[in-house]
């Protein structure tokens, strides 16, 4: 969204060993960190943002197992390539630390012949986020293909969770308060034309319906209950509302789509919740449906203890 004011501390942790140390050190201190990803689905209030951000983006490495069906290991050889050699139909699987973006993962898996990650076509963001909030569209979603999640729970130790022991919902991924470092991804083995194919035609679909190529967070709010809401969207309540094109500063509900507010250049993240709170209570008042946030707000007077 390109709003939001700075960070009282900014740490860059180059591996998941690096980044469990940066945790720890701002727990030891008495602050909780807060764990800053792609910022796809995030907004982050102006002024100062007191306490510590640990960001994800240097954290990036994607790579295949060491052989068929080897055991997985989250912190590769040196002297291994970023993506092995070997037959990936062998062995259909990718362990991607938390700050690989998912757009950079779904371009990997289609080099590869990997089927899988096409439903991750023109959503933005690191795999760390995508995992917490179990990205993904009409198509599938990222928990449809994850094999095991290495987190760090709360009390510091590192657990692998199986997805056959992990009950992913709509936009949630379950985890709680723990910290995502990386994840197993299973695929299938199809060609890398096929697969080009499919992502090239998602993505054209996307681009056609939402405003993929301007400064926005992504989708404002969840989709409601479908019962209650007699099958619509989100963005179908806005749209029918007429509040597509409605301003406030720089900040502007789509006219491409209802459920996403764009910066036109100036915006300020005041304008952006302003904005959103305006749609939530029209919405609210004239159709007796509450929507709930999709965003992640980071707001600066929330000082978090550990």
């Amino acid at each position: 969204m390109r709003v939001g004011g700075r960070a009282e501390w900014l740490l860059e942790p180059a591996t998941p060993d690096e980044f469990v140390l940066a945790v720890n050190a701002a727990r030891e201190r008495g602050c909780e960190p807060r764990i800053l990803g792609g910022g796809a689905n995030l907004i982050v209030d102006d002024g100062l943002l007191p306490g510590v951000v640990i960001a994800t983006d240097r954290i990036k490495r994607v790579f295949r197992p060491s052989g068929p069906q080897a055991a997985v290991e989250f912190e590769p050889a040196h002297d291994q390539a970023n993506i092995a050699p070997a037959d990936p139909a062998a062995d259909p699987r990718l362990i991607a630390w938390c700050g690989a973006s998912m757009p950079g993962l779904m371009q990997t898996a289609t080099a590869l012949g990997l089927t899988g990650l096409e439903c991750l076509a023109g959503v933005p963001g690191h795999l760390g986020g995508g995992v917490v909030m179990n990205a993904g569209g009409r198509y599938g979603e990222l928990w449809d293909v994850i094999e095991l999640v290495r987190v760090l729970e709360r009390d510091g130790t590192l657990r692998d969770i199986a997805r056959s022991e992990h009950q992913p919902r709509y936009r949630n991924g379950g985890l709680g308060e723990r910290i995502v470092l990386g994840a197993v991804l299973r695929l299938k083995h199809e060609g890398t034309a096929a697969v080009r194919e499919r992502a090239k035609e998602y993505l054209l679909e996307k681009r056609r319906v939402q405003p993929v190529t301007e400064w926005s967070a992504g989708c404002v709010f969840k989709n409601p209950d479908k019962e209650r809401a007699a099958g619509a969207s989100a963005g179908m309540l806005i749209d029918r509302l007429g509040l597509k094109g409605r301003t406030r500063g720089d900040a502007i509900v789509s006219t491409l789509h209802g459920n996403f507010i764009v910066n036109r250049g100036k915006a300020t993240a005041a304008d952006v919740l302003g904005l959103m709170e305006e749609l939530r209570s029209e919405v609210a008042e004239r159709s007796g449906i509450v929507l709930e946030s999709e965003w992640r707000i980071w707001r600066a007077g929330d000082v978090r203890s550990a």
